[in-house]
């Protein structure tokens, strides 16, 4: 949300004419798209789990049916790339390759165990299910053929009804929120006669110019900005919004007039809106987030009652990653008050590198609104969440992204003091992670902490990662000294997830519990029993993945480090009678502050159910291969350096990885591949590079050379110019031509993700072709970052299975290559 963001932290014409004349076309499979061998394309195909919501008085299961991935037509659809975001302009909402569809509704009694079917229309979609306050109501938006409808499902009678035509504008998400007496809902809605489109004109009216006069603005690589002013008319087009109060009779009361409105969120007591309004003058360099932003408090006839901020246009926040824009920022409504806004601001001008004391400030506002802003804690580090509670009690997280820091402070709403520090830990440290508090709605729908009977503690809930695997928890947090005592444990074998207590004296649980073996599946648990009651029978989606073993493999480092992967082995396979199997190790590295954090194993093999499904590079393990998926590959370094030895550190994480299989008997030193995606990618290109441990690999949807992300990447803070060294180092399109394994390279045509355009794969297949590699670069036609479409998702996986045939098992290539 934009409100909640702190601004941390398109493909062009030519390019994408370039794609359609690149020598890709070549080396296309016969056929257009392909079909993996089984039974990888049945378990691709499968219909998925229904989610669940529990509902806010916590009596009702809400069971979502889910559609299965959608056709390439489907996400072939028309997109508009505007301002960072993508919306379909038929529905004035979310792309179809971002979008999870739900296609049915029940309702089950928590305490009968009884279902209800919701009568929907024929072939009905929707997203966005939302309780009303009083847990009687489920708001969605259903599909029309020209937008989104606004309908409702009343527990009561099982009854779906619509209430408005298909007039919600959902291109910034979320289109509405309950107002608190659960009587309404406040919407943003398509502005009545907006009428149609610009137009667009094959005659430009001019050049498109950007300037800067000695004005510092460093700007991360973002995807899918404005471009042209035709651009920023579309975003006005379609970003603009009218805001409205929409009853259950399906009375449509406008709020106030038309504008950008990227966040319009009801007060708890239902009397105000906090919103942010975007203004001109839009960027061409920085997403719709960082435009000039009014944020202001609305009375329900939308009278302006409070101007926070009227923010100028964000392009000149720091590189660092606890950068943030100076002035307030992190609005929210205070949940456990009528109305009450809560908001930070640096006190470091928004730069983490000044040194001073306080880093943010925490302030609050009572409506009216009319007093000056009172305190509410002073930060040592940046802001990042509240978890709201009762009037003396709430808890504030801050974080430092250098040291990788936590704390967790008691902090007093009603009456501001100077806090209690309850926890202050590193929060890469998975066997020490306390958990997060559990939360309970209140009578006007907002989440606020659930605390003991005794009032004395918050309950809290936790993945309980351990050497042995992770067992969920429940404990209490001591609000005086801020002891923790475990309440409750996941069994031994059992992987069991608190989801919520399904009463106010905490006696009961709601839980989604798994095992190898067992599909996940919801319970109730009366907390002191043994048993719990299912509350669902979902079934194996993947029934044919039963029979895969699956083991934690533990090994170090050369320096002594610690590492794990998980390994998957073919049913019915054994190392001794079998001997070795061709295997790919799939990883993606990530960056550590602290060796002992990096080398914290847990045996996520011992109680969770593996079904692998769309890309999944799992899937393989049915065509006779094993995977050594996500063995650790920790990058380790204190205060922002750990990029200094990337190189290095990645050859002794590969290293220490084979011959640890190799030693368990399960491959050879010459059949052993490597893969990745995106970051993993990058790893993959950089290791054939680098070492010769590997017969080939396989990197999808990655980024090699840096140089084009001069502001930073992943967990690299230093700007090109600050360490270009580094940069040069670390880009494996600087070694091309040392890389004389075969590597297949895909990519995602339509990329979203910041820094993997398309450009960096097509530029890194050129070097390799220059430089006589045996390379094959495949394009997946609007695809995004993840692919999603069901004919992508066949093709990705005929492309690898057909690869490491080919160059791990060394069957003969087919005739297209």
């Amino acid at each position: 949300m934009l409100i909640r963001t702190g601004l941390r932290g398109l493909l062009s014409t030519a390019v994408a004419a370039s794609l359609l004349m690149s020598p890709m076309a070549a080396l296309a499979a016969p056929g257009g798209y392909q079909v993996p061998p089984a039974p990888i394309a049945q378990i691709i195909a499968a219909q998925p789990t229904p989610a669940v919501s529990l509902s806010p008085d916590r009596k009702t299961l809400a069971v979502l049916n889910r559609e299965g991935l959608p056709s390439i037509a489907a996400v072939s659809e028309p997109i508009l790339r505007l301002g960072g975001y993508r919306v379909n302009p038929r529905t004035n909402g979310p792309v179809e390759a971002r979008t999870n569809w739900n296609t049915g509704l029940s309702f089950k009694d928590v305490a009968s165990g009884k279902t209800t079917t919701v009568e929907l229309p024929a072939k009905a979609r929707f997203i966005g299910p939302q309780w009303s306050p009083d847990g009687k109501t489920l708001a969605i938006a259903v599909e029309a053929p020209d937008g989104l409808e606004l309908w409702v499902a009343d527990v009561a009678g099982a009854k779906a009804r619509k209430l408005t035509g298909p007039i919600l504008n959902a291109a910034f998400g979320q289109p509405y929120d309950w107002l608190a007496d659960s009587k309404a809902l406040v919407a943003r809605t398509v502005p009545a006669g907006r009428g149609a489109p610009p137009v667009a004109s094959t005659t430009p009216d001019g050049p498109v110019i950007q300037e800067n006069r000695g004005r510092t603005a460093p700007s991360r690589t973002y995807q899918d900005l404005l471009g042209s002013p035709r651009d920023e008319a579309l975003f006005d087009h379609y970003f603009t919004s009218q805001i409205a109060r929409v009853d259950l009779a399906g009375a449509v009361t406008p709020i106030g007039a038309p504008a950008v409105w990227a966040e319009a969120t009801p007060s708890p007591d239902g009397k105000y809106l906090l919103t942010a309004k975007l203004k001109r003058p839009y960027s061409y360099v920085v997403p719709a987030r960082a435009f000039p932003t009014e944020i202001a408090v609305l009375d329900m006839t939308g009278a302006v009652v409070k101007t926070l901020v009227d923010r100028p246009l964000a392009d000149d926040v720091p590189p660092p990653f606890d950068a943030v824009v100076k002035g307030p920022r992190d609005v929210e409504w205070r949940a456990d008050a009528p109305a009450t806004l809560l908001w930070a601001e640096a006190q470091d001008g928004g730069d983490p590198r000044n040194k001073v004391e306080i880093h943010d400030r925490l302030v609050l506002l009572d409506a009216p609104f009319t007093a000056a802003p009172r305190k509410l804690a002073d930060l040592k580090d940046r802001y990042d969440s509240i978890a709201w509670g009762r009037d003396d009690a709430a808890i504030v997280t801050s974080r430092w992204w250098l040291t990788r820091h936590e704390t967790r402070t008691l902090v007093n709403p009603g009456k501001p003091d100077a806090g209690r520090v309850l926890i202050s830990r590193s929060s890469q440290d998975r066997y020490g992670d306390p958990g997060e508090p559990m939360f309970a709605r209140n009578a006007a729908g907002e989440p606020v902490m659930q605390f003991t009977a005794d009032g004395k503690a918050v309950l809290m809930s936790g993945p309980g990662a351990t050497a042995k695997g992770e067992y969920p928890f429940v404990s209490r947090l001591e609000l005086a000294d801020g002891k923790i005592k475990e309440l409750w444990r996941s069994e031994p074998g059992v992987y069991e997830l608190p989801v919520a207590f399904a009463d106010a004296a905490a006696t009961k649980l709601v839980t989604r519990r798994e095992s190898q073996k067992a599909v996940p599946n919801y319970f109730l648990r009366t907390m002191g029993a043994k048993t719990p009651k299912p509350l669902t029978a979902f079934a194996d989606p993947a029934p044919q993945f039963a029979g895969v073993n699956k083991q934690l493999i533990t090994y170090k480092r050369a320096d002594g480090l610690p590492l794990s992967g998980t390994l998957y082995l073919p049913s019915g396979y054994d190392a001794k009678r079998d001997g070795p199997l061709p295997l790919l190790m799939w990883a993606y590295p990530a960056e550590f502050t602290d060796p002992k954090m990096a080398g914290q194993v847990v045996d996520t093999s011992a109680n969770r159910f593996s079904r692998p499904g769309g890309i999944s590079h799992l899937l393989l393990v049915t065509q006779g291969y094993a995977v050594l998926d996500n063995p650790a590959f920790p990058i380790v370094g204190a205060n922002g350096t750990a990029n200094d030895t990337y190189i290095e550190q990645l050859q002794a994480d590969a290293k220490a990885a084979v011959d640890a299989v190799v030693d368990l008997g399960v491959a050879s030193r010459d059949k052993i591949a490597v893969g990745g995606h995106s970051y993993g990618a990058f790893m993959t290109a950089n290791l054939l590079a680098h070492t010769d441990l590997f017969k080939t690999g396989i990197a999808r949807s990655g980024a090699y050379n840096r140089t084009l992300t001069p502001f930073g990447f992943q967990a690299e803070e230093r700007t090109y110019w600050e360490a270009t060294d580094i940069y040069t180092k670390m880009s494996p399109f600087t070694y091309a031509p040392r890389i004389k394994e075969p590597i297949l390279l895909m990519h995602g045509g339509a990329d979203d993700n910041s820094g993997t355009f398309p450009v960096q794969t097509e530029r890194f297949y050129a070097a390799l072709k220059g430089a006589g590699a045996t390379v094959r670069y495949v394009v997946l036609p609007n695809e995004a970052h993840g692919y999603r479409a069901l004919e992508s998702s066949d093709h990705t996986l005929w492309e690898m299975a057909t690869w490491l045939d080919t160059y791990l098992k060394g069957k003969p290539a087919p005739a297209d290559r």
